[in-house]
């Protein structure tokens, strides 16, 4: 495997002191960006400049504005692949560790001219230390492009910033060929590529992949929207906001990977310490699970576990089942961002035991409930039948969410790429919060994770900060919500092809869904333990609640208030596949025919 090649850019990029004057005023002492006006890496035949434009000078800045920032005179630096290879990179900032201003404190903004932009984000959105503030690029031999960045003293800052510095360095990290980065996602007819820019969901360049930047918890995002817009928006700009009126279904990439699990003790694979916990890993608090991005083709078969001591080997690693569509492997899976609601949510139950109504994925909206499993099941696969509102084409499959699907989301939330990752949360509150809301309104939160209160309200949004944002699989707004509490969740998860209440006469075509044959999670994948499908590996993380399938009960159901302590991603119980006003489903799209 060839090496990371690093290009790193010693330049002081922002260099802040605060001093203390009477009352509330404010002056920075001078702000300055220094230092080599080129610097070259040359890797064989990867060869990329950087190269400095102006430097930022500013005397005596006080806290300000997002508009008066935007005004002031941005750093500007080029990067040029003058080699003949395509240079994979991304940009990076490292912070000084002496500094005694928080981040926390500081807003910027980073643009270049081949349409990227972060819009006004604050820096501690992207974490502490040195961080990602942009996904990892392609720059292809003899191309070129500038970077403009901008960074300020917020104007909420209060007493608490005077006297104190703070100093970053832009890191430019290249690589010769691309390594442990996401497939790009698919986008199907209709779909949109949208990022969040702080109050409004906006078009992205999908011909980039500006959009997305999974080390930063920043998951891919599409919508779909009502056929009578869908036209203006597909030809719209880039920065086009998107009505959520207009909106009608809303999904978040899941690409394919590998995944491992540790053992600190050698015996319970809670996952690793790392750095993302403060705690040696327990059941009630597990650490991160190992996760590496591979290709369609890459399909590792190793044990799914390893000794944090002896360190991972090539047979650690497992692709796992969700990626494997029947016959075809697949670079990823579009989820539904929240629990599926109906094109009438204002009818009993959301929805209620019919397939008249379409399906929509929309926040702040009554979930559809109160159907059988195949009910539910031909609700989803009708969505891409010829003349769909929503504008799919008959190239994707869309489906009932799998239990297996709904793992990948799971496992990938416990890695560094998901809330586990996320440094705005410590401790107890690495776990997904619950949505409480009696009335199953989607993308609630109630604040904080599985707990003993039995209050029912709708406590936060899911666009609120923190939050709101902590019940979604990022932490941030661009994961998946409703997976800790909320409606019962219906899995395609069946007990050896036996029908049950779920109004199957037969069960439909086996790429469907998930047979598992035995009651006992050690034998249920055809006398062997289910790897991958969030059963044995992570029963009980975080308590929660686990009872599975058997001849009784033929289908599994994930997330639910099952008492509030024991509740959340990694919970599930069995069920016979009827109706009950407390269960609904979820939606998956594969581009797998």
């Amino acid at each position: 495997m060839n090496k990371k090649k690093y290009i790193i850019i010693s330049v002081i990029v922002i260099s802040i002191s605060i001093i203390a004057l009477l009352g509330t005023t404010y002056a920075l002492l001078t702000m300055t960006i220094e230092g080599d006006k080129k610097i070259t890496l040359t890797a064989g035949i990867l060869k990329v400049d950087f190269t400095e434009g102006n430097n930022i000078n500013l005397d005596n800045i006080a806290p300000m504005t997002d508009k008066q920032g935007l005004k002031t005179t941005p750093y500007t630096f080029t990067i040029t692949n003058t080699g003949n290879i395509n240079a994979y990179y991304h940009v990076s900032l490292e912070e000084d560790s002496n500094n005694t201003l928080s981040n926390s404190y500081l807003k910027m903004r980073l643009t270049n001219d081949k349409g990227y932009d972060s819009g006004v984000v604050k820096v501690n959105s992207y974490g502490t230390g040195t961080f990602d503030v942009m996904n990892e690029q392609i720059l292809e031999p003899s191309d070129n492009t500038t970077y403009t960045l901008w960074m300020w003293l917020d104007k909420d800052a209060d007493n608490s910033a005077q006297g104190k510095i703070y100093q970053s360095k832009i890191v430019v990290t290249s690589y010769d060929r691309k390594q442990n980065s996401p497939n790009v996602p698919e986008l199907d007819d209709g779909m949109i590529a949208v990022t969040y820019n702080g109050s409004n969901w906006v078009k992205a360049d999908e011909s980039t992949n500006y959009w997305y930047n999974y080390n930063n918890g920043q998951w891919a995002n599409a919508v779909t929207v009502s056929s009578s817009t869908r036209d203006n928006y597909l030809s719209a700009s880039t920065g086009t906001v998107i009505s959520m009126d207009d909106i009608e279904t809303m999904w978040v990439w899941i690409p394919r990977y590998s995944y491992t699990i540790g053992s600190v003790d050698g015996t319970n694979y809670y996952g690793k310490q790392g750095e993302y916990l403060d705690t040696t890993p327990t059941q009630a608090l597990p650490g991160e699970i190992d996760v590496k991005f591979v290709s369609e083709n890459v399909k590792d078969r190793g044990t799914a576990k390893y000794i944090v001591t002896n360190g991972i080997s090539d047979n650690s690693w497992y692709t796992p089942d969700a990626f494997t569509f029947g016959d075809e492997e697949l670079s990823g899976i579009w989820v539904g961002k929240f629990e599926t609601s109906s094109s009438n949510p204002s009818v009993t139950y959301g929805g209620g035991n019919t397939t008249e109504l379409d399906a929509m994925i929309k926040p702040n909206v009554t979930s559809w409930r109160a159907i059988n499993v195949s009910n539910a099941f031909n609700v989803s696969l009708k969505m891409n039948d010829e003349g769909n509102r929503y504008g799919f084409s008959s190239d994707i499959d869309t489906h009932m969410m799998k239990n297996s699907e709904w793992a990948v989301v799971a496992y990938l939330s416990q890695s560094k790429y998901g809330k586990l990752g996320n440094t705005n949360y410590t401790g107890t509150n690495k776990e997904i919060y619950q949505n409480k809301s009696d009335q199953y309104i989607s993308g609630c939160s109630y604040g904080s994770p599985s707990n003993g209160n039995t209050d029912r309200g709708c406590h936060y949004t899911y666009d609120e900060d923190i939050n709101g944002t902590g019940a979604s699989t990022t932490g941030t707004i661009y994961g998946i919500y409703d997976m800790s509490g909320s409606a019962w969740e219906y899995v395609m998860a069946n007990y050896n092809d036996m029908t049950g209440n779920s109004g199957f006469i037969t069960m439909p075509e086996s790429k469907y869904y998930d047979k598992y044959t035995s009651s006992d999670v050690l034998t249920a994948c055809n006398g062997t333990e289910c790897l991958s499908h969030s059963l044995s590996e992570t029963s009980r993380w975080y308590s929660d609640y686990n009872v599975m399938t058997d001849e009784q009960s033929l289908y599994l159901l994930r997330s639910g208030l099952y008492d509030d302590l024991n509740s959340g991603i990694f919970f599930y119980v069995r069920a016979n596949g009827g109706i009950s006003a407390g269960y609904t489903f979820r939606l998956a799209i594969t581009f797998a025919t």
